[in-house]
């Protein structure tokens, strides 16, 4: 029987790459023989496998789930043969009134509108709170314009453990046509969301959650899609891990 396990699709991953148990192991921070636990275990914390996806640069959906018909998954045959993360400083700590630097921009944080990752809340996007601040370099190499993003908060478990309840999320508005297994803000007919999106043949949505447990996933036809407004797609997310 063919092994379906997210340590399965890891192993995947690495053989395209050529990446080897020590190259992944110092990427994560863990020790080539922790990698090799993995395989043999069968048993991967949710914080490495966030990592592995980073570096592995692989869908965090298709590894966790392995759905193959979202198409998300486009491994690059080339061959990695160094980790490719880099030290680029401490934390500084700031607040409201520490003036911003020529790199730094300040996007919308709408302190008292939750988008649902749960049962669902009707609310609107209007009132702005706070200010979250980011680097005008790192919106551009993510191809994000400042006055095209703004941050809300998540509600509810329905994306766990990726995105958990209380979580921020950075929502690009000019990015509204739907990319095959990435995560966008919706408003569902009144009600709002972050949650992954496919698209179905004939116009049709298909609709999921990293919690897909407790949340199954829904398939809507053409006409039930006109009732699905994508506000913007997720191009960042703040966890505590």
């Amino acid at each position: 029987m063919k092994d379906n396990s997210v340590t399965a699709r890891i192993k995947k991953a690495m053989v395209e790459r050529g990446v080897k148990n020590a190259h992944l192991a110092k990427a994560v921070g863990v020790t080539p023989q922790a990698v090799g636990g993995w395989f043999k275990k069968n048993n991967i914390s949710q914080p490495s496998i966030i990592k592995c996806a980073n570096y592995l640069n692989v869908s965090l959906d298709w590894l966790m789930n392995g759905d193959k018909s979202s198409n998300v998954v486009e491994l690059n045959k080339n061959r990695v043969t160094e980790p490719s993360a880099e030290y680029m400083g401490t934390i500084e700590p700031w607040d409201s009134n520490t003036p911003l630097n020529e790199d730094d921009v300040e996007v919308p944080f709408y302190m008292e509108v939750e988008l649902s990752a749960g049962s669902g809340l009707e609310v609107q996007l209007e009132t702005a709170g706070p200010k979250l601040r980011f680097s005008r370099s790192t919106l551009k190499r993510q191809g994000v314009d400042v006055a095209n993003a703004a941050c809300v908060r998540v509600s509810g478990n329905s994306m766990e453990p990726v995105i958990p309840d209380g979580a921020a999320v950075g929502i690009d508005t000019s990015r509204t046509n739907v990319k095959d297994g990435d995560m966008y803000a919706i408003d569902w007919s009144g009600a709002l969301f972050v949650k992954i999106l496919t698209r179905r043949p004939g116009g049709g949505l298909r609709i999921k959650s990293f919690n897909h447990e407790e949340y199954p996933e829904e398939i809507l036809d053409a006409e039930e899609a006109k009732n699905v407004r994508v506000i913007g797609r997720v191009f960042w997310y703040s966890v505590l891990l």
